[in-house]
């Protein structure tokens, strides 16, 4: 774990370099955020305030100094420093994303598990189809179309805003569409390898129920590759997967915020967003290694 710690610091590091390197290498600084009428004396003089025309090395260390105590400048769209407003957006984006995983893991694991009792049944097969249409359709239209019948039909649900469980119901689910389809399909098919192991034989040959036999033994050993996958999409959801679901929904997350911070083309803010994603990704990586260790004894002893 020290070790992957460290790997960690590395990470987060590496992600500073490329945040920089991108955001000047793409043309002018100063250019892209100031307004197109502005005249070339304006942006030379709001460039030589910012430190634009400074030699790179040392607007890379000026930035990384301030970027290791949290401060990334002013948002120039809002004149607010850029990394309060990301801080702001970070519980709603948590929230929708949380919320999301959970309904995919409990609609997907019962699902899978009984499709992998009974395979090639009726079951099974409906359980296949309709977690492959969940894989396939896209978020956006599946977010409108469950506008237009909850929130505009039968007035049910809201269609945007934040703040109480009706405003949260349709961007989760979603949110949660995409995920529930793989994860329902990875239980389907780890637990199908556990039930024909030896071990299930000599469960069942113990007196245990089926009910253990299948939630103790069959599940808990089939839980790594749910564990990852439910981790990928948890983590691809937190580094921006949100962004379409959050401007169907007008959800005020950061991923709704860095869609902003591009249109004003608010390098500063943009900076600071995507550093904390980095900081949030490294975190879920390291958190998934613990699990992972509890899990499975195996992975202490690696």
């Amino acid at each position: 774990m020290i070790r992957r710690l460290l790997q960690s610091i590395l990470v987060i590091v590496g992600v500073s370099v490329v945040v920089f390197v991108i955001t000047r290498a793409i043309g002018d600084p100063a250019r892209m955020m100031m307004p197109l009428e502005a005249s070339d004396e304006q942006v030379e003089a709001f460039a030589q305030r910012m430190g634009f025309r400074d030699p790179l090395h040392v607007q890379f260390w000026n930035w990384a100094k301030n970027a290791v105590r949290g401060d990334f400048g002013d948002s120039l769209w809002q004149r607010r420093p850029a990394m309060e407003l990301v801080l702001e957006r970070m519980p709603a984006t948590l929230l929708l994303c949380f919320t999301a995983i959970i309904l995919a893991l409990l609609a997907s694991i019962p699902l899978g598990i009984l499709a992998a009792l009974r395979p090639g049944s009726w079951l099974d097969k409906l359980t296949t189809s309709i977690s492959l249409i969940g894989v396939c359709i896209p978020d956006f239209w599946l977010g409108l179309m469950l506008m237009l019948l909850f929130a505009v039909s039968i007035h049910l649900f809201f269609t945007s805003g934040y703040g109480t469980p009706r405003h949260l119901v349709l961007p989760a689910v979603t949110l949660a569409a995409r995920p529930w389809g793989r994860i329902t399909q990875i239980v389907r098919t780890s637990m199908m390898d556990e039930m024909h192991k030896t071990y299930m034989v000599t469960a069942r040959a113990k007196g245990l129920t089926e009910q253990k036999v299948i939630i103790s033994h069959a599940l808990k050993n089939a839980s790594i590759p749910i564990v990852t996958l439910a981790a990928w999409e948890l983590t691809r959801m937190l580094a921006g997967y949100t962004i379409v679901v959050e401007t169907v929904f007008a959800w005020p997350g950061f991923g709704l915020l860095a869609m902003q911070a591009i249109e004003q083309r608010d390098l500063t803010l943009i900076q600071a967003d995507v550093f904390l994603v980095a900081l949030i990704v490294v975190a879920m990586n390291i958190t998934i290694d613990f699990i992972y260790a509890a899990l499975d004894p195996r992975v202490r002893l690696a």
